[in-house]
């Protein structure tokens, strides 16, 4: 297949608190390109604060696919993602217009560009012995058993990943060959896709950690806490849900349960946030090709990355 005969599509990457929002309105004035949300905590309906979305006026000037598609209690897989993506990129081709697709969730993006994985389905029966386990005796054994089981999954896993580790041991006692096995297969994209890569590369990096910290003070004085609480008040809602795992959320939803006071838990979620963007980070370095730019360089005129997306596009008249 020729360059000309995919879909050309922009993928602005960068670490949280990096200024990819602001960067992408630009682009949508300059351009006209359809944003798309790369993002699995903005698909839910309900988590605004906490997750930075942008406010009805922008998405009304601005609309950007994918953000508030679910419910807060429903879950959302990369599978759904790469089919609403695709859907979103197929309509802003008709309508004659480029895809930006913007956010921090990495896996998105590998799914979207490189292929999902074919995994085997879930088993309730399997699954209901492990959240046995799970209520019965925690997440401890469970993680002991992944390590010996499937050590290479288990590495990649934080100490909390429930639905992860589930989800490990799940395919091992199904099929008896590790998940990191699984996963290592090759894959496909399902949309033959042209992409110009570009990531917002922040340094130095305390600079970042400060914007945040000063970020999350803001999410509380606008009321995080008490958005937390209004989701915690419907009945479908729990802490074991993926739109609860969501940075901050966690942390919130913990404090709010008393797990920990105001001080620890604001030190938690900051501390979350930046382990998130230290992940962002490693991702990125997988990418040593895609343009970078520090945004805490002051851009003379233009921005670098408007420039070269507008070279590109011309590239692409041609």
């Amino acid at each position: 297949m020729t360059a000309a005969t995919r879909w050309p599509v922009i993928c602005l990457y960068g670490p949280t608190a990096s200024g990819k929002t602001e960067l992408a309105l630009q682009c949508a004035e300059a351009f006209g390109c359809a944003i798309v949300s790369v993002d699995s905590a903005l698909v839910y309906r309900g988590l605004d604060i906490g997750t930075a979305k942008p406010d009805a006026a922008t998405l009304g000037r601005y609309p950007h696919a994918l953000v508030n598609v679910v419910e807060p209690w429903e879950r959302y897989s990369a599978a759904d993602f790469c089919r609403d993506a695709g859907q979103a990129i197929r309509e802003a081709h008709a309508a004659g217009r480029v895809p930006l697709l913007v956010g921090g969730t990495m896996l998105y993006f590998k799914a979207l560009l490189e292929g999902l994985n074919v995994l085997p389905a879930s088993d309730p029966a399997v699954r209901t012995a492990l959240q046995r386990t799970l209520a019965e005796a925690g997440l401890a054994p469970l993680r002991a058993e992944l390590a010996r089981v499937d050590p290479e999954l288990h590495a990649r896993l934080s100490e909390n990943d429930t639905q992860r580790t589930l989800r490990g041991l799940e395919v091992w006692r199904m099929t008896g060959r590790p998940l990191s096995a699984w996963q290592a297969e090759p894959s496909a994209p399902s949309l033959p896709l042209r992409a110009l890569q570009l990531a917002l590369w922040p340094e130095p990096r305390t600079t970042l950690h400060r914007h945040i910290e000063s970020r999350f003070d803001a999410m509380l004085e606008q009321g995080f806490l008490d958005e937390v609480e209004q989701l915690r008040r419907n009945p479908r809602m729990h802490a074991d849900l993926p739109s609860m795992r969501s940075v901050g959320y966690r942390q919130a939803w913990q404090y709010l349960d008393g797990a920990y006071d105001f001080d620890r838990f604001r030190a938690h979620a900051v501390a979350a946030t930046r382990q998130l963007a230290k992940r962002q980070f490693t991702w990125l370095r997988s990418l040593p090709t895609a343009p970078r730019h520090n945004p805490y360089h002051a851009a003379d005129g233009t921005h670098p990355f408007l420039q070269r997306i507008a070279t590109w596009l011309e590239a692409l008249r041609d």
